[in-house]
């Protein structure tokens, strides 16, 4: 009979993708992304199975599996942050854990839940009024996964295509190893602002390259557009102000065990000053932190003639 005081038996490392979210947000993008790029993936794995699910995969060697859990284990949920904090305790068979939040707001998710005519997990099939329902619904499922949007990277998919969005995945698994990822995003005010974003900067007041014609059709990763604003004393001003805020907090952020911080830089059209800043701020942090830059609006920046857009 095997002794119990003895320390449990050594083995592999997996790392751990937990995929969770809003109904109607792009899951199943996410875990088909993952998927291609070698994860063994299951989707809606009851938290009661977590233990032992990694438990079988570890033993069958596997490096990397992707998990999807949601509303629709709601009773189990209030007990999956803890089940996650046991996984990455246990010090003989280590889990490394990354864990996705994919979000979109209310107006986003009632649409596509109204175009695909799918039930909300939470909706009262019998309900008078089908969409103050499905609002009810979404809004009480945010309460539910309140806890575990905190502990997340965060991804807002209102206005994101899949494959965008499957390749956001698969560009931040090359984060996973990292201490702390810190993601710069650029957008536009006049779209939304994005709700991933935990800072967001306003750069509206700065000079706009929009109403000079030869750098309007351009945008900030254009040599001419990055000529012309390093050349404005206010943009740089703006840079120094934002690297001081940043270098100051993100050490007592991690600190804090945050894995992840989302940095949104915001201009009127999301094409110039913003993608500027964000390019100019995640080379600058590279030297310290792992850094992506992203541009939330660049499907719909202007294109030289018979370049292709990619497809939705």
């Amino acid at each position: 009979m095997p002794d119990p005081t003895m320390a449990q038996e050594e083995g592999p490392s997996i790392h751990l993708v937990l995929i969770t979210g809003m109904s109607g947000s792009g899951k199943s993008v996410a875990l088909t992304a993952l998927e291609d790029v070698g994860f063994y993936c299951v989707d809606n794995l009851p938290p009661e199975l977590l233990e032992s699910f990694i438990e079988l995969e570890q033993s069958n060697q596997a490096a990397r599996v992707a998990i999807a859990m949601d509303v629709r284990s709601a009773a189990s949920l209030p007990g999956l942050p803890k089940r996650l904090a046991q996984l990455q305790r246990r010090p003989n068979r280590p889990v490394h854990l990354t864990t996705v939040f994919l979000d979109a707001t209310t107006e986003t998710l009632v649409r596509r839940f109204s175009e695909t005519r799918r039930l909300h997990p939470l909706s009262l099939k019998q309900a008078h009024d089908q969409h103050r329902a499905l609002t009810d619904a979404i809004e009480h499922e945010r309460e539910l996964l309140a806890e575990l949007r905190d502990q997340a990277l965060v991804l807002d998919t209102s206005l994101t295509r899949p494959s965008r969005l499957r390749s956001q995945i698969k560009d931040l698994l090359g984060a996973t190893q990292a201490p702390l990822t810190l993601v710069f995003e650029s957008f536009a005010f006049k779209r939304g602002i994005p709700m991933d974003a935990d800072f967001m900067f306003d750069v509206r007041m700065l000079p706009n390259p929009h109403y000079e014609p030869e750098l309007k059709p351009l945008s900030g990763l254009d040599a001419p557009v990055a000529t012309y604003l390093a050349a404005q004393p206010e943009v740089a001003q703006m840079e120094e102000q934002i690297t001081a805020f940043l270098r100051h907090w993100l050490p007592q952020m991690l600190r804090d065990h945050r894995s992840y911080v989302t940095v949104a830089i915001g201009c009127t059209g999301g094409q110039h000053r913003s993608v500027y800043l964000v390019e100019r701020l995640a080379r600058s942090f590279a030297a310290d932190w792992f850094t992506r830059a992203r541009h939330r609006e660049d499907d719909n920046w202007p294109r030289p003639a018979g370049q292709a857009v990619e497809p939705g």
